[in-house]
């Protein structure tokens, strides 16, 4: 297969977009992420800052809240998350929540490129339930705790940088909650004011009128789906899903916080197909390897095999083709994870609904792109392919312990078709 570059080239290092954007339709400095990494805000590192910072001075409307910093992750509003504390501070920060009722703490992505360095608006982690593990686990694992993203918080400062170093304690930030729930003073002023059994239908319909940011969203999400069933992508939204689309102010079934994790979970599907599809050639080296010279059949064919086990030859293929993908696929996992965590700093509603809208036009015309180069290549034998990525824990691993020789293992849910609702 042949991969074919679609749309302007904009620079995360050396690499092309996951999205594409028309320079005609806006000016560069217009584009969210222009400024690359430095397109989001971030607070200032804690490395060689001792601190502690003085807690007597926090802000009107913020708090002392503790931080478990998760590495390159985005999460979002109205989601739920496992996680498994092993480590001396975290689960010193789970006795202390638990002993002092909040049962809460915030989340913040990391900085991609420095250390001790988090991301000024994070999520809200709230403890649903705790299991004590350590005696099934040989105390590698202390605990099993199920948590619920509640809402966001913006981070002023890290109050005591020193224990990042030390590690003899958590980090604590002071923060300010954002409600996301979507119930301002106005929709509680219009509930009080609106009493009489005539008006209240009235007021009820006009509240669940979408909004002008709420119909250019779904207008916007309508013509790329109609465009990727036109094109038959693996990876695609169903038709179905065009007239469900949440696009409402809150963290409800009919929020706008669905619909963004939604879309989170298709850029993260794209990647994984563009993974696939570099590893497919390698695949079918190595079951011939498998074949040829070890003699085995197709239904003695090992699920994995160990990389000490492979060929000099195919090795190195392994080794090339980890180089390859961490040049081509690492900058493009940054940017969608640029892309979850500019939205999720959005100030409002409107703002949110615009930025996603951004980013679903520049994949509609990505394709749109892909679409016209269709036409005119059409009589030659050039496949063209999407340019996909997966998670950077997959791409990073110098020396992999075993190896899928399953080539439909890992793209069984991208074959599915309309697979995203």
């Amino acid at each position: 297969m042949k991969d074919v570059i679609f749309g302007n080239k904009r620079k995360f290092g050396e690499s092309t977009r996951l999205y594409s954007f028309d320079d005609n339709d806006e000016d560069e400095d217009n584009e969210p992420l222009s400024d690359g990494v430095d397109s989001v805000s971030w607070l200032p590192s804690v490395i060689d800052d001792k601190g502690p910072s003085d807690i007597s001075s926090v802000r009107q409307g913020a708090e002392i809240l503790p931080l478990f910093p998760l590495g390159g992750i985005v999460y979002t509003p109205n989601s739920e998350h496992v996680l498994n504390i092993f480590e001396p501070r975290y689960r010193k920060m789970y006795t202390d929540i638990l002993m002092n009722g909040t049962k809460r703490f915030v989340v913040s992505m990391s900085h991609p490129e420095e250390q001790g360095r988090f991301a000024q608006t994070g999520v809200l982690f709230e403890l649903e339930d705790l299991k004590e593990v350590s005696g099934q686990t040989n105390d590698q694992i202390k605990y099993i705790c199920n948590h619920r993203v509640t809402g966001r918080v913006k981070l002023h400062r890290v109050i005591n940088p020193s224990a990042w170093e030390s590690r003899d304690t958590y980090l604590t930030v002071e923060g300010t909650i954002f409600d996301d729930t979507g119930k301002n003073k106005e929709d509680e002023k219009l509930d009080e004011d609106v009493s009489d059994d005539i008006y209240g239908p009235i007021a009820s319909a006009a509240s669940k009128a979408d909004t002008k940011e709420e119909k250019d969203l779904k207008e916007s999400f309508a013509s790329l789906v109609d465009i990727q069933h036109e094109l038959e992508e693996d990876v695609r939204f169903t038709k179905a899903s065009v007239e469900a689309l949440a696009v409402k102010d809150g963290s409800g079934e009919e929020g706008l916080w669905q619909t963004i994790r939604l879309w989170q979970a298709y850029a993260d599907q794209r990647l994984v197909a563009r993974q696939n599809e570099l590893q497919k050639d390698f695949q079918e080296k190595l079951q011939e390897f498998l074949k040829k010279d070890k003699g085995m059949q197709d239904e003695e064919l090992p699920s994995a095999i160990g990389f000490q086990d492979l060929s000099p030859a195919l090795q190195k293929e392994v080794q090339d083709l980890q180089k390859r993908m961490t040049v081509e696929l690492k900058p493009l996992i940054l940017e969608s994870t640029l892309t979850m965590q500019k939205i999720l700093e959005a100030d409002g509603h409107e703002d949110r609904c615009n930025l996603l809208r951004h980013f679903i036009d520049g994949e509609r015309k990505r394709l749109a792109a892909r679409k016209t180069l269709r036409g005119m290549f059409s009589s030659t034998a050039e496949s063209i392919t999407a340019e996909n990525i997966s998670e950077a824990e997959q791409i990073l691993d110098k020396d992999p312990p075993a190896i899928s020789t399953d080539e439909s293992s890992s793209s069984s849910l991208l074959d599915e078709p309309d697979a995203f609702q």
